[in-house]
């Protein structure tokens, strides 16, 4: 007897924080993808190494949506693909035909990229693909050329390093032993951190030279990465790259990640500064002025709910506490999985304001959530999906915190909150952009 998938189709209700279970909050099942694209995915990190050419070997139902991502970025001339069929399993020629398939894309080339991103796919790893002969066998044919091993796997989700943090960790192999001047790398991360964000101002005030890929146009400036001491991340899926840069090229690896805690972030300025050997500066100007800042944009809401999701930010509670303990009426969090270094906010929260809602995002039935809204435009929303879930165009844009980073970050974060609330956003039209800060077609 059939059963109805998700059970009764009716509008999830969120459940107060008092009685949710950290760290998941919510029974997994079958799911549910809002239709909130500003995230980055592989295509969009794979280029921003630049002068690189991707080419992905996949099923067709998967290369559609990695051709539609690049021809929104208007990248096309940096992409080619060939899709799999039935008789590719029957031969066992698999290796030698994405081989050719390389070769006839060189071939066709006007002029060779110096690196090119090979994508295989879950397929290829069910069918025992040797992907090391093929990078081998493409070397020897095409010297001059750095030919990586990158992965479009998304069965490999909950198994292993997930995709994103493989594609963090692959864009990097390039990088070979070189001497070292003392400067310090920014990776894994898709957008550059201001220059007037103090971990910039710190490490250019220590005469330091800084170096972040989002910022590069040439081949060679990224190859220059090579020559810092130091890999800074700032976000965990970054840590299997910086882990193994340090292995293979001496790099040393200072996690200072995102934070929405003073207290945290004077500590990873502390850690930086102790690294470069250089005496901590006086952060009180910029801490007053991001508290400030906060207690602009409370007065500017006036009691107004407020909703967040995770795709916001990392340690999307721990931006939560910072806004409600200065005042702003944050009510709602959409978010499946809470983070190990968000429990501690997560847990002040629940004995803080216990009716705090939390609401999933990827539950099968929140796909009639944002349907039977009958609050349009009554939120603020940060945060893409959260914007989407409460039918508001009163929301702040961000993905991955984008260049929001220490003191600076809040007193970004801020001033978005003021600029949200003062100037509607058409949602429909915004959130459908893939890949937040670059470059669309759309």
């Amino acid at each position: 007897m059939l059963k109805k998938a998700g059970g009764e189709l009716t509008a999830p209700t969120g459940i107060s924080i008092k009685d949710a279970q950290f760290p998941r909050p919510f029974d997994t099942g079958l799911e549910y993808s809002p239709p909130a694209r500003g995230d980055w995915n592989i295509v969009h990190i794979g280029l921003l190494i630049p002068q690189s050419h991707q080419i992905y070997f996949c099923a067709q139902g998967c290369l559609r949506g990695v051709v539609q991502t690049t021809a929104e970025m208007d990248a096309m001339d940096r992409l080619s693909w060939a899709y799999l069929c039935d008789e590719d399993y029957a031969d066992g020629s698999m290796e030698y035909n994405i081989i050719d398939s390389v070769a006839e894309v060189i071939k066709r080339m006007e002029q060779r990229p110096p690196c090119i991103l090979v994508f295989l796919s879950c397929m290829h790893l069910f069918a025992g693909v040797d992907f090391d002969m093929i990078i081998e066998e493409l070397e020897s044919r095409f010297g001059g050329i750095d030919f990586v091993k990158c992965y479009m796997t998304p069965t490999m989700r909950f198994s292993g390093l997930a995709p994103v943090p493989t594609m963090y960790k692959q864009m990097f192999v390039p990088l070979r032993e070189s001497e070292k001047d003392g400067g310090v790398n920014i990776i894994g991360y898709n957008w550059a951190i201001d220059e007037k964000c103090e971990l910039s101002e710190i490490i250019k005030g220590a005469g330091v030279t800084l170096r972040q890929l989002p910022l590069f146009d040439k081949y060679e400036q990224y190859l220059d990465m090579a020559k810092s001491s130091v890999n800074i991340t700032i976000i965990p899926e970054a840590a299997s790259a910086a882990e193994d840069l340090e292995e293979r090229l001496g790099q040393k690896h200072l996690y200072l990640p995102v934070s929405w805690d003073f207290e945290k972030i004077k500590d990873n300025y502390a850690r930086l500064c102790s690294v470069l050997d250089i005496p901590l500066p006086d952060l009180s100007q910029r801490e007053a002025e991001a508290k400030a800042a906060l207690s602009r944009a409370a007065q500017k809401l006036d009691g107004r709910p407020v909703a967040v999701d995770f795709m916001a930010a990392h340690k999307p509670f721990e931006m939560c506490a910072l806004l409600l303990e200065n005042g702003i009426n944050v009510k709602r969090i959409f978010i499946d999985l809470i983070s190990g270094e968000d429990e501690q906010a997560f847990e002040f929260i629940k004995k803080n304001h216990p009716d705090f809602e939390i609401f999933p995002t990827v539950n099968s039935s929140m796909r009639f959530f944002a349907s039977n809204c009958d609050t349009e435009n009554e939120y603020l929303a940060i945060g893409q999906k959260a914007a989407y879930f409460c039918c508001t165009d009163y929301f702040v844009d961000l993905v991955g915190a984008k260049d929001m980073y220490g003191f600076d970050g809040i007193k970004k974060l801020a001033e978005s909150i003021i600029d949200a609330a003062e100037d509607p956003k058409d949602r429909r039209t915004v959130i459908q952009h893939k890949g937040m800060g670059c470059q669309s077609c759309l």
